[in-house]
């Protein structure tokens, strides 16, 4: 929880590029003891978002915009991928949790909950990948996903997108329940683009 509150942290421009965390604000920050917090500031190295240095801290790594665009245009073409072989390999009873979780994010939407509407949105993702029908597929997906979450989840509070965003999944999941292999590919890789764009936009 204390990583995931960090990386968002990173991805929404709170601290500055090379900018030294403060254990001891940190800690009183988020109600915890240095132990846990170093642990997320260990993994928040590991995901490339800091760099650790021994006996000096750990400091911010704000991620490269040529990078993110680049590993966004991968992302498109994963989720393309997987959006249309789900599109013939979708079953009656993954389309029924697909429409479900599209309810949730429709709710969501409705109430302005972009961190509700993010967790919606991730499974509606999931729910893709796995109605892909193809495990490395949805294996390396999910990979991908977890290196861009706090970007797509910034992303969201650029004013509107919420909106688009869920204009978006309604076209999406009309390509799948119409088993449109070409529509579905095509839907998803545009979503995801846009992404890297409204994030950019979101950082200003």
């Amino acid at each position: 929880m204390i990583y995931e509150r960090l990386e968002a942290m990173v991805a929404e421009g709170r601290f500055a590029d090379g900018e030294r965390l403060d254990e001891v604000r940190l800690s009183q920050e988020f109600g915890v003891s240095r132990t846990p917090l170093r642990e997320a500031l260990r993994m928040l190295a590991n995901a490339g978002l800091a760099r650790a240095v021994p006996n000096r801290g750990t400091f911010v790594r704000q991620p490269d915009f040529t990078r993110l665009v680049e590993m966004f245009e991968v992302m498109a073409e994963l989720e393309a991928w997987c959006a249309r072989l789900a599109a013939s390999r979708i079953t009656s009873a993954e389309l029924l949790l697909l429409r479900e979780t599209a309810l949730k994010c429709e709710r969501a939407l409705a109430v302005q909950d972009s961190h509700l509407y993010y967790a919606e949105n991730a499974s509606f993702h999931d729910l893709i990948y796995r109605a892909a029908g193809n495990g490395f597929l949805a294996e390396e997906a999910r990979s991908l996903q977890r290196r861009l979450r706090p970007f797509r989840q910034a992303q969201l509070f650029v004013a509107d997108r919420l909106e688009h965003s869920m204009e978006e999944h309604r076209q999406i999941l009309a390509a799948l329940e119409s088993h449109n292999a070409v529509e579905a590919e095509n839907r998803m890789r545009d979503h995801i683009r846009i992404q890297s764009v409204t994030y950019r936009q979101f950082r200003g």
